[in-house]
């Protein structure tokens, strides 16, 4: 059984009880469904780690984010094209999508 970089992630983050993990992806959060092909897709500001299990979206993979839940480690998900992005998750700025 193979593991994917966000369980690797997860696992480290889970030793060094970490606050948040920041996943940086294509996309500027969490949708109902991929917004790079359906024009209707829903972002989510929040969602729980069970509704993201339940819909099987695609945050991280169920592993992961599973080893997330049972730790309390909130997974803050924002754009990695986006200049800004990341310097205003770090600062605390309302940016992405949170799962916890």
């Amino acid at each position: 059984i193979g593991c994917s970089t966000d369980t690797c992630a997860s696992n480290k983050a889970s030793m060094i009880k970490a606050d948040t993990i920041i996943k940086l992806t294509n996309v500027d959060g969490v949708y109902d469904k991929d917004p790079n092909k359906y024009s209707d897709a829903k972002k989510y500001d929040e969602i729980s780690y069970l509704e993201v299990l339940n819909k099987k979206l695609c945050v991280m993979d169920s592993t992961s984010t599973t080893m997330c839940m049972d730790n309390e480690i909130p997974i803050l998900v924002v754009n990695i094209n986006n200049e800004h992005d990341l310097k205003k998750a770090v600062e605390g700025k309302k940016i992405g999508t949170i799962v916890k």
